[in-house]
């Protein structure tokens, strides 16, 4: 099945869905279990990236990491380093030569306890703290960086907001499904037949809350949990006035990487499905998007959020996506962008 591409100067391999409907495949990806033997222990790392926070990433190193390139992943809402997605093309990344580091947004996967604040969908000071560390400390030579959903977001945000002052060793940079429209992607969470992913997500959320405040006692208010129902609603309560925004429409803005992706400088490669439940497919014919020579965006028909679950085969699970990420960001090593490393703050809302 052929996906319709904005961008042909990287040609997708062809995808063909093990079935078709995004909640089927969504709810398949997200429930399966995956295993991956050929993927070593991986070793907890701490980045601290403000004097009040931390940050755990989870990293798999080669035996002499700095003659390997680096894959920085990046994962959705509520989501962890240890999702199934994020397993997966660590596991296909490591085979293909690559270092890995598998990082937690503040307070997610069990580190409430290592941050007094929390996190939000466009907060890329702390991917860029962690790339800037890996880049001077490691003095790894070449970096890629791929997210899912929340966290493509936040990788496409970030390479907008450095622009062409992205450091040389960031050589390429992937977003799944990304909700860089944050706005629309709420709005489509709210329809009727998207309700378990809501329910999912705000359960998430106001459980995560109650063991903040156990570990912050007076910190934060747990009184208004009982009347939030929706994403759009905990963000407006919590979300936005802890992080210094008007209210969730402010935030939802602000924080949105369609706002920056004109200015991307660096090899992107963007890709989403028409059937995604709740990020729409529309967004990804924004002429800021289709018109930045860097960007290859790959629209399937099919591939649900996240998902991309297609026919397996010897040698290969079917998890398509992972596959396309790791012949992109090797792809770009071939062609590597001139320019010289540079440290500077960026917009980090």
């Amino acid at each position: 099945m052929t996906p319709a591409i904005r961008n042909v100067t990287f040609q997708p391999s062809e995808y063909q869905p093990r079935f078709n409907g995004g909640h089927l495949q969504t709810l398949f990806a997200w429930a399966r279990r995956r295993h991956f033997p050929r993927l070593p222990e991986p070793e907890p790392r701490y980045f601290d990236v403000t004097p009040d926070a931390r940050v755990l990433a989870h990293c798999h190193w080669h035996e002499r990491p700095t003659a390997h390139p680096t894959l920085l992943l990046l994962h959705g809402l509520e989501g962890s380093s240890m999702a199934h997605y994020m397993g997966g093309i660590s596991d296909k990344a490591w085979a293909a030569g690559w270092n890995v580091v598998r990082l937690n947004q503040r307070n997610c996967g069990h580190t409430e306890h290592l941050s007094r604040g929390l996190y939000h969908s466009g907060l890329t000071h702390d991917p860029l703290f962690v790339m800037r560390e890996l880049i001077a400390r490691d003095h790894l030579p070449e970096i890629a960086i791929a997210g899912y959903s929340l966290g493509g977001n936040l990788t496409l945000k970030l390479a907008g907001d450095l622009g062409d002052d992205a450091p040389a060793e960031l050589t390429a940079v992937c977003a799944v499904s990304p909700t860089m429209d944050l706005a629309r992607c709420v709005d489509a969470l709210e329809r009727r037949a998207n309700y378990p992913y809501q329910w999912n997500f705000v359960r998430n959320l106001k459980a995560r809350m109650r063991r903040k405040a156990a570990i912050f006692p007076g910190a934060f208010s747990l009184e208004p949990l009982g009347r939030i129902w929706t994403v759009r609603a905990f963000d407006e309560t919590y979300t936005a006035p802890h992080h210094g925004f008007r209210d969730a429409a402010d935030y939802y803005h602000r924080a949105s990487a369609l706002r920056v992706v004109d200015r991307i400088r660096v090899p992107a490669l963007v890709l989403t499905a028409e059937d995604d439940p709740f990020v729409p497919a529309d967004t990804f014919r924004d002429q800021a998007l289709t018109a930045n020579p860097q960007i290859t965006v790959v629209v399937t028909p099919h591939g649900g959020h996240c998902a991309y679950v297609a026919r397996d085969a010897v040698g290969y699970d079917g998890y398509w996506v992972e596959r396309e990420i790791v012949r992109f960001v090797e792809a770009r090593r071939a062609t590597p962008r001139p320019g010289a490393s540079v440290v500077r703050d960026v917009e980090s809302c």
